[in-house]
């Protein structure tokens, strides 16, 4: 493959895992910030998940491109080694997802781990509720309901 072929190849290569970090960054971006949009350390996440993918890919891609491939000319050439980029992208991408959906689920785990610890928080009593039986004021320490022996209920003093 001569220097123009290598190039371009290159050039396309580069530009073709620069616009798919750039979907996942945006895409991952709001898919980690959840339904209310309102998480800071969502784009921390999503540029360091999209960073590991350019090196990553980046790495591979300039592999791809020392690999001598059986083509009859240079464009073939690089449609091939192309075509072998795309796929390690597409494996990537789908690494990548795969990694915001273990962040995401991770993180709603433990939002939910709060929301209940929370919840247990607030619904602890010092003391024992007790309702007020007929009759008794509500008072902030109730009695004792008297003894049916006494008839009080059943209609006879």
């Amino acid at each position: 493959m001569d220097t123009n072929s290598y190039l371009a190849f290159l050039l396309i290569g580069v530009v073709l895992v620069v616009i798919d970090g750039l979907i996942i960054y945006r895409s991952g971006q709001r898919y980690l910030s959840g339904p209310d949009g309102e998480d800071g350390t969502s784009a921390s996440l999503a540029r360091m998940v999209t960073v590991l993918f350019h090196l990553a890919v980046l790495g591979v891609l300039a592999l791809i491109s020392t690999i001598d491939v059986p083509a009859d000319s240079a464009a073939e050439a690089i449609v091939l080694r192309l075509g072998i980029v795309l796929l390690v992208l597409a494996a990537a991408h789908a690494i990548t997802i795969g990694a915001f959906t273990r962040m995401r689920d991770r993180r709603e785990a433990e939002r939910i781990s709060r929301e209940r610890a929370a919840h247990e928080r607030g619904n602890r009593h010092p003391e024992p509720v007790v309702t007020p039986v007929p009759g008794q004021a509500s008072s902030a320490q109730p009695a004792v309901a008297p003894p049916i022996e006494r008839g009080r209920y059943s209609g006879t003093s």
